[in-house]
C-alpha cells in the first residue's frame, strides 16, 4: 500500500527516506551511519532525532488508521493463524509419532526379514538334509537288498543291484563317510556273490557227477531201442543186411523218434546254474579264471569217476557197464556244455579228457580180460563195448553246428561229395577251418549220390522203360528229401537253442542249392530222349518255404530273449533322484544284440541278418514303450521320464553304430513319445500342426495314457506366482 505520510522536509527527510527504503540490512547500515556522523559533525543531532521521531509517529498513525479500518479481518486472520499454528503443532506431533512408529515397524520388518532369510536357509538345509538322508537310506536299502537277493539265490539280480548301487546311488552321496564305507564293501560283496554262485555250481557239478552213470545208462537204453526200431524197419523194407547203424540216411530217417538224453522222463539236466555262474563271472570280468577253475574241477571229477580196477572174471559184467555208462554220461555232459556255450569249453581240453578216459578204460579192461577164460563172457563183454561205441557214435552224430575241417584232404573230400561252392579257392584256405553247414549235409549228399548211382545201375541192367525210370527216380528223391531230410530239420525247429536254429536255416539253404543241382543232374542223366521238359523237384520248394519257418523261429527266440531282458528293467517311475547312467538292462540288451550278430548269427546271409536286426529293434522299442503304459504304473515324475530318456538315447546311439539308417525307423515312435513327455507343456500335443511335425508317430491312445500319468513340472509362470506369494 503506498504511504500517506509526507516525508520530512530538508536534508534529514531525504536521508531518512533513503535509510527506510534501503534494500538490505547492509545498505541500511551504510546509509544510517553516515547520516548520524554528518548530523553529529554539523551539530544537527537534535534535528535528526526529531525527524526520526516524526517519521516513527507518522508510521504509527498510518498503522493505527489501517488497523481501525481492517480490525475485524485482522482479528479473524490472527485467530485463523493461531488455529493453523495449533493444528500445525498437533500435526507435527502426529508426524513425529508416525515417524517413530515407522522406525519401530522398520526395525521389526528388518528383524522379520532376517528371520525369514534365516528360516529359508534352515528350510534349505532341512531339504538338503532330508534329500541326503533319503539318498543314504536308499543306499542302505539297496545294500540290504543285495544280501536279501543272495539269500533267495537270485545271484544275478544281486549283482545287478550291487552294480546299480555302486555306479548310480553311491555317486550321489560321495560327500558322506557312508559312501566310502559302502564302496569299500563292494569288492567283498562281489566276492560273496561269486562264492555263492560257485557254491551252487559245485552242488550242480556234484549232482552231475553222481548222475553221469545213470545218464549213460539212459543213453545205452536209448541206443538199444534205436537198434530195435532200425532192425524192425529194415526187416519191413527188406533192406540189405549190410546196412549199417548210424549211416547218414538211417540217421535222417530216425529223426522222427526225437529223444533228448539230457531232458526226458527219466533224467533232466538243467544247465541254468552253469549259465548263471558264467554270466556273473563275465560281469565281474573273471571269465578266464572261471573257465580255468571249471576245467580243473571237471578233470578232478573225471579222475574220481574212473575206478582203480574192474572185475570181469566172476562172470558179472556190471562193473564194466558201470564204467562205460559213467564215461558215456560224463562225455555227453561235456559235449552238451561245449555245444550250448560256445567258446567256454576248449575243444582240445574236452578231447584230451575223452582220450584220457578211453585210454584208462582200455587199460582197465585189458587188465581185467587177462583173468577171463569164458568165451560166453568174452562175447558178452564185446557186446557191452559195442553198445558203448554205438551210443557214443549217436551222441557224436550231427549236433547242428558248423562242420570243422582240419586238413586239406578232409576239405577235398567234403567239397567233392557235396554240392557246395567255396567262397575262396583251396590255395587261399588256412586250416583248420569251419564249413558253414553241419556234417549231416555232406553225409546226406554222399547217400544221395550212392542212391543215384545204384538206381541208374539197376535200371540200366534190368529195366527198359525210360519214362517210368525218370518219374520213379524223381518221386523217390522227393520222398527222401521232403519226408526224411526236410521234415527232420523242420521238427528240430522247436528247439530253444538259437545256434541250433541258425544252423538248421543254413542247412536248409544248402539243401535247396543241392536240389537245384540235382534237377540239372537229372535232366542231364535222363533216360528218355523224347521228353525234354525241365525236371522240378518238390523238395526244392519245400526247403525254400521252410527257410521262412526257420527265420520266424529265430525271430521268436531273439524276441523272447529281449522280452526277458526288458522284463528285468527296474524303473522307479516316481524316483526322488535323477539317474545319471543308463539302466543295466539296456547295457545287457545292446550287448546281447551285438554279440549274437557277431557270433551266433554270423553265418547267416546279410539280408537275413538285416531282417533279424530290424525285427529285434522294433520289438525292443515296443516292449520298452509298454513299460510306462503298464496298468501297474499309476504316476510318473520327471526323474522317471529322465531315466527312460537316457535309456532311449543309449539305444539310439547303439543303433547309430550299426551303420544302417533304416534301423532308426524302428525307434521313431519311442523317441517321439519320450520327447512328448519332455515338452514344457502337454497342450502342444493337441495342436494339430505341432503334433504332425513332432509327434506324428505317437499313438494317440498311448499319448493320452502317458499324459494322464505324468506329473508335469511347474512352468516359469507358476513358479513366479509361488515366489511372489511367498
Amino acid at each position: 500500500m503506498p504511504s500517506a505520510v509526507m516525508p520530512p522536509r530538508g536534508d534529514q527527510g531525504s536521508a531518512i527516506q533513503q535509510i527506510v527504503h534501503a534494500s538490505s540490512d547492509s545498505e541500511y547500515l551504510d546509509q544510517l551511519i553516515p547520516a548520524i556522523s554528518d548530523a553529529n559533525k554539523s551539530h544537527r543531532v537534535p534535528k535528526l532525532m526529531r525527524a526520526l521521531t516524526q517519521f516513527a509517529e507518522d508510521r504509527e498513525n498510518e498503522i493505527e488508521r489501517m488497523c481501525n479500518s481492517n480490525h475485524q479481518e485482522f482479528v479473524t486472520s490472527v485467530n485463523q493463524l493461531l488455529r493453523v499454528r495449533e493444528g500445525t503443532v498437533t500435526l507435527t506431533a502426529e508426524i513425529l509419532n508416525l515417524n517413530q512408529s515407522i522406525q519401530s515397524s522398520t526395525e521389526r520388518l528388518a528383524e522379520q526379514k532376517k528371520a525369514l532369510v534365516d528360516s529359508r536357509g534352515v528350510r534349505l538345509n532341512i531339504d538338503e538334509g532330508s534329500q541326503a538322508l533319503r539318498d543314504c537310506l536308499e543306499v542302505l536299502r539297496l545294500a540290504n537288498h543285495v544280501h536279501e537277493l543272495l539269500g533267495k539265490k537270485s545271484h544275478y539280480s544281486a549283482l545287478r543291484t550291487l552294480d546299480e548301487l555302486e555306479n548310480v546311488h553311491l555317486r550321489e552321496i560321495t560327500q558322506f563317510k557312508l559312501a566310502d564305507l559302502i564302496q569299500k564293501s563292494v569288492p567283498a560283496t562281489q566276492k560273496l556273490i561269486s562264492e555263492a554262485v560257485m557254491a551252487d555250481l559245485n552242488t550242480w557239478l556234484y549232482w552231475v557227477r553222481e548222475t553221469s552213470q545213470f545218464l549213460g545208462a539212459v543213453a545205452f537204453d536209448q541206443t538199444q531201442l534205436k537198434r530195435s526200431r532200425q532192425k524192425a524197419h529194415m526187416e519191413a523194407i527188406s533192406a540189405p543186411t549190410g546196412f549199417r547203424l548210424n549211416a547218414a540216411a538211417e540217421l535222417v530217417s530216425d529223426e522222427g523218434e526225437e529223444f533228448d538224453v539230457l531232458d526226458n522222463e527219466e533224467v533232466q539236466v538243467d544247465f541254468t546254474p552253469l549259465y548263471e555262474c558264467l554270466h556273473i563271472h563275465n560281469a565281474l570280468g573273471q571269465t578266464e579264471r572261471f573257465r580255468a577253475e571249471y576245467a580243473t574241477t571237471r578233470r578232478q571229477q573225471k579222475e574220481l569217476l574212473l575206478p582203480s580196477s574192474i572185475e570181469l572174471a566172476g562172470g558179472n559184467d556190471s562193473s564194466l557197464s558201470t564204467l562205460l555208462e559213467g564215461i558215456a554220461g560224463f562225455a555227453i555232459v561235456e559235449r552238451a556244455t561245449q555245444t550250448k556255450i560256445q567258446y567256454f569249453r576248449s575243444a582240445v581240453d574236452v578231447e584230451e579228457m575223452w582220450e584220457s578216459m578211453c585210454q584208462t578204460a582200455i587199460l582197465l579192461i585189458s587188465e581185467a580180460l587177462v583173468k577171463v577164460d569164458s568165451p560166453e563172457l568174452l562175447l558178452k563183454i564185446e557186446r557191452v563195448i559195442a553198445h558203448f561205441m554205438q551210443t557214443m557214435e549217436i551222441v557224436a552224430t550231427d549236433d547242428y553246428m558248423p562242420m570243422p575241417v582240419n586238413t586239406v584232404d578232409e576239405w577235398d573230400k567234403v567239397v567233392n561229395v557235396s554240392w557246395y561252392t567255396p567262397e575262396k579257392p583251396r590255395e587261399e584256405m588256412s586250416f583248420p577251418t569251419v564249413l558253414p553247414f553241419s556234417q549231416m549235409y555232406p553225409l546226406c549228399c554222399i547217400d544221395i549220390r550212392d542212391f543215384l548211382n545204384q538206381f541208374y545201375y539197376f535200371s540200366d541192367e534190368y529195366f527198359q522203360h525210360p519214362d517210368v525210370i525218370d518219374e520213379t527216380l524223381k518221386d523217390s528223391l522227393d520222398d527222401l528229401l521232403c519226408g526224411k531230410v526236410c521234415q527232420a530239420l523242420v521238427d528240430r525247429l522247436s528247439a530253444k537253442y538259437l545256434g541250433q536254429i541258425v544252423q538248421i536255416l543254413i542247412n536248409l539253404e544248402h539243401f535247396e542249392t543241392a536240389c537245384r543241382e540235382l534237377e540239372q543232374l537229372l535232366v542231364a542223366a535222363r533216360s528218355s530222349t523224347v521228353n525234354t521238359a525241365p525236371i522240378i523237384l518238390d523238395a526244392t520248394e519245400q526247403f525254400r518255404s521252410n527257410k521262412k519257418a526257420a527265420e520266424k523261429r529265430i525271430f521268436e527266440l531273439v524276441n523272447s530273449k529281449i522280452d526277458d531282458l526288458v522284463d528285468s528293467a527296474d524303473y522307479n517311475w516316481m524316483s526322488p533322484v535323477l539317474r545319471s547312467e543308463p539302466s543295466n538292462f539296456m547295457h545287457t540288451l545292446t550287448s546281447y544284440l551285438s554279440n549274437i550278430m557277431n557270433s551266433t548269427l554270423l553265418g547267416l546271409p546279410r539280408d537275413v541278418k538285416g531282417l533279424i536286426y530290424f525285427d529285434a529293434l522294433s520289438h525292443a522299442a515296443d516292449m520298452i514303450l509298454s513299460l510306462p503304459l503298464s496298468v501297474e504304473v499309476k504316476k510318473i515324475n520327471p526323474n522317471g521320464v529322465a531315466a527312460l530318456v537316457k535309456d532311449v538315447q543309449y539305444l539310439t546311439d547303439f543303433v547309430d553304430t550299426l551303420g544302417n539308417p533304416i534301423l532308426q525307423q524302428n525307434l521313431e515312435e519311442l523317441q517321439q513319445t519320450v520327447s512328448l513327455l519332455q515338452a514344457e507343456s502337454p497342450d502342444e500335443y493337441y495342436d494339430g500342426a505341432i503334433r504332425n511335425r513332432r509327434y506324428g508317430r505317437v499313438d494317440a491312445a498311448n499319448a493320452k495314457t502317458l499324459l494322464e500319468k505324468y506329473s508335469f513340472p511347474y512352468t516359469l509362470e507358476t513358479l513366479s506366482v509361488m515366489i511372489a506369494k511367498d
